[in-house]
């Protein structure tokens, strides 16, 4: 999404490598604007790397996600994947009390 990477040769167009933006260590006042504010928004895990926050993984599919409060799953469709499957866990094994009695 960088306004320096080209699609077609798959590398920015001012470097013949990696994005520079990934070799500054991290340091937020090293970044250009255009990468603060329009490539950074659109992956929080890679903002919360630049910005130092913590991040954790999902419990579900273990992608890393920035710390928001109790937040659990890193969005809703893990958050539903998983309540489906305690459910179905917890209706199998009452299904399974109900036979042994």
């Amino acid at each position: 999404m960088c306004a320096n990477y080209d699609s077609y040769y798959k590398e920015c167009l001012p470097l013949d490598g990696n994005c520079y933006m990934f070799g500054i260590a991290f340091n937020t006042s090293g970044l250009c604007k255009y990468f603060r504010n329009a490539v950074l928004p659109l992956d929080p895990t890679l903002e919360a790397m630049f910005n130092h926050k913590p991040v954790k993984p999902c419990k579900r599919c273990g992608k890393k996600f920035p710390v928001n409060g109790r937040q659990t799953y890193c969005s809703n469709v893990c958050a539903e994947a998983a309540s489906r499957e305690s459910t179905a866990a917890r209706v199998r094994k009452h299904r399974n009390k109900q036979v042994h009695m």
